[in-house]
């Protein structure tokens, strides 16, 4: 998570936290369907209207990271060295967002989405918009230089990726795999080159 600057960031950052971690908890003790909002924010100690100027629904409590997440993947794009090439970047950081989703203490969470069809619902828009996000970047770099039909099908290939290696037994071996068939599409797609 981004480390906020300003004393008023801050203070929004811990009670946004705050809020996550008791959500978490009431959810892993409770069940996710057994707790409603109002539990939610009677255990953080604010207001419901505070809860929600920090998390648009009840889903998005389990993914408080989402929006980390998405800035992790687009700065992969625009945060890389400028002789570094596109896919190593993108599977860089989808390792290190895998690793974070299968550390120790995230099973009980997988299990928790895996057995709510409204949070798996929710985890696939999520996936949706940021492969939709990821794609824009690419796009917008003028040194990859590739249609908008790629560049979305890239930027889903990368997403899809993380949720097979997620489940996989081998994560890395399984993103190896994926990222080389990536890899070879990416290629394929190069702008051919004068003669």
């Amino acid at each position: 998570m981004t480390v906020p600057t300003g004393r008023r960031e801050r203070k929004k950052a811990a009670t946004r936290q705050k809020i996550a971690d008791a959500a978490l908890r009431l959810f892993l003790e409770r069940g996710y369907d057994a707790v409603g909002i109002r539990d939610v924010a009677a255990e953080a100690d604010v207001a419901v209207t505070t809860l929600f100027s920090h998390f648009a629904s009840k889903e998005a409590l389990v993914f408080e990271q989402d929006r980390d997440f998405e800035r992790r993947l687009t700065q992969a794009v625009t945060g890389r060295a400028p002789d570094e090439s596109l896919v190593p970047a993108l599977r860089r950081e989808v390792l290190a967002l895998v690793r974070h989703c299968t550390a120790d203490g995230a099973a009980p969470i997988r299990r928790m989405i895996d057995g709510s069809p409204a949070l798996r619902e929710y985890e696939e828009s999520m996936r949706l918009r940021h492969a939709e996000s990821l794609a824009a970047v690419i796009a917008a770099d003028p040194g990859l230089s590739r249609s908008t039909t790629v560049c979305r099908t890239i930027a889903r290939f990368a997403i899809d990726a993380y949720a097979l290696a997620r489940e996989a037994p081998d994560p890395e071996a399984a993103l190896d795999e994926i990222f080389r068939m990536i890899e070879a599409a990416w290629e394929v797609t190069r702008a051919p080159r004068a003669t």
